[in-house]
Formats: C-alpha cells, sequence, structure tokens
C-alpha cells in the first residue's frame, strides 16, 4: 500500500484553494483550518465555496483530509464564558466540516488550568457530550490528538486519553491523532526500534489503532519527556531519523495518512524535502 503522506496547507482563497495547492505539491492527504485559526468564529460558508472545496478534491489526488480546530478552543477551560465559547466555536467547526465533508476535525483535548486533571478530562468529555448532542446526524468525528503536557495540557498520557473517550457517549463520533513530536516530548520513546514497539503495542492495548485516523509528522526540539511542544523538520530534531524509520516501515501503521506540520514559508518547498525524507526511509 502506499502511504497517503501530506501537510499542513495554507489557504490563500477559501477552502477550495488548499486542493489547489495540494496539487500542485502532490500530497495525498492534508489538514487545514477552515477559517482564521486565532478566532473564535467566522462567517459561515457560502454554497459556491463549499460545492468549489467538493468539487476540487473529488478530481483530485488527495485522499485524505482533516481540519484543525481554532488554537483559542479549550473544552475543560475553567471559566464559564471561556467554555461557553469554546463549546458553542467548536459546533461551529464541526458544521464547517460537515458542510464541506471532511471527516475528522483535530483538536487538543485541553489545559485544566488549575482544576486538576481528573475535573478537567471530566470537563472535556462532558464538553463532547454536549457538543455531540447539539451535532446530531453528523458524520464528522472529533479526532483527539495527543499533546507535550505542557504547562497543565491534557491528552499526554494513552491513559487521558481512554478516559475521555471512556465517558464520551457516542464514541461513534471520536478519533484519535498521534502527534510524534508531542508523544517523544511526553516520553513515549519511539526512536528506538525496541522502545517504539513497546509504544505502539501500549497505545493500542489501551486506546486501539482502529481509532488511529491520522499521524503529524513531527520532529522534535526538545529531549524525551521534555514536556515541550517544538516542531523540527524530520531528521534534524531528538526523534531523528531511525524514530520516523520505526514508522514508516511499522505495517500497523501503513494505512494511517501522515501530515506534516514542520516549520515553512508560504511556498510550502520544505514540506517536499521532509517528504522526500520519508519515503527514503521505507525499506525496500
Amino acid at each position: 500500500m502506499k502511504h497517503l503522506l501530506g501537510a499542513h496547507v495554507f489557504l490563500t482563497n477559501g477552502p477550495s484553494s488548499a486542493i489547489d495547492v495540494a496539487e500542485k505539491l502532490g500530497f495525498t492527504a492534508i489538514q487545514i483550518f477552515t477559517k482564521n485559526n486565532n478566532q473564535y468564529f467566522a462567517k459561515d460558508l457560502t454554497a459556491d465555496e463549499i460545492n468549489n472545496f467538493k468539487n476540487k478534491l473529488q478530481n483530485s489526488n488527495v485522499k485524505f483530509v482533516v481540519t484543525h480546530d481554532s488554537y483559542l478552543i479549550n473544552l475543560c477551560a475553567k471559566d464559564s464564558d471561556g467554555l461557553k465559547k469554546s463549546r458553542a466555536a467548536f459546533i461551529k467547526e464541526l458544521e464547517r466540516c460537515e458542510q464541506l465533508g471532511i471527516p475528522h476535525l483535530n483538536f487538543h483535548p485541553g489545559a485544566h488550568g488549575g482544576i486538576g486533571e481528573e475535573d478537567g478530562l471530566k470537563l472535556i468529555a462532558e464538553s463532547l457530550n454536549y457538543i455531540h448532542d447539539k451535532t446530531k446526524g453528523y458524520k464528522v468525528k472529533s479526532m483527539i490528538e495527543t499533546t507535550a503536557g505542557q504547562g497543565t495540557a491534557l491528552g499526554y498520557k494513552f491513559e487521558q486519553i481512554r478516559k475521555i473517550i471512556d465517558m464520551v457517549e457516542d464514541k461513534d463520533r471520536i478519533s484519535v491523532c498521534i502527534d510524534t513530536c508531542h508523544i517523544f516530548a511526553a516520553g513515549y520513546n519511539i526512536k528506538d526500534p525496541k522502545e517504539y514497539k513497546s509504544v505502539i503495542k501500549e497505545f493500542d492495548e489501551i486506546i486501539g489503532l482502529d481509532r488511529l485516523q491520522c499521524i503529524h509528522m513531527n520532529d522534535s526540539k526538545k529531549e524525551l519527556g521534555s514536556r515541550i511542544d517544538r516542531h523540527e523538520h524530520i531528521g534534524k530534531g531528538f526523534i531523528g531519523l531511525e524514530g520516523f524509520a520505526n514508522i514508516m516501515n511499522d505495517k500497523k501503521l501503513e494505512r494511517v495518512p501522515k501530515i506534516l506540520e514542520t516549520p515553512k514559508e508560504k511556498d510550502q518547498k520544505e514540506d517536499l524535502e521532509n517528504i522526500k525524507i520519508l519515503i527514503s526511509l521505507i525499506k525496500k
């Protein structure tokens, strides 16, 4: 099977412009923001924007699209106003995904801000239950991303993600994304081949590989267990080429779309170089 590979793509003129960029760069998997990622809300998508996106996607080589939500959203915000805004914004993000036919909305679980990890996890699940109730019938899944655990961020242990899933009523609405930089910074050694196998086995036993629908392929500027989220180009960080060779040659993960979130300029030439490196790691 050929790997689905790509990167986060910048929009130049509405969601459909991402497909133009992806085609130009030869991506088969992409991540996008459907709106400004530093704002809670945006004006509604027009019928033309929705149709253009769907038509271009259907006639392209892009086989997988995921949306990343706004960085402002925190589903366990300790202040009621922030929580209310976050929930409303997440609903709008799901609505945009549903309109565009995008199957997953990727999000960081949230930062508890001092209320404690257990209460934070409960609040995330409560938020998802509220959100899913308001979006009944939607096909788009809420995709939980693993985190580095920086500050009070939750989701840096597989067990935490499992707890959220256990408390979510509509489990069919949940998928999961592994971010390689994040799990490495959280203490999961994916660099060492033997340790790597243990990490994937642990993920499968706790969360389940069937829920893993995307991998963010990012090297780490910081050491194993640093709990610091800093992305680096493939092979230039502490995960190194060894860690990415483990992933690229793991038959269990061959079907999972792999998307770069590494530093880049607007022309995204760095993404092409990183993808070239990833492909070179595949053993013939």
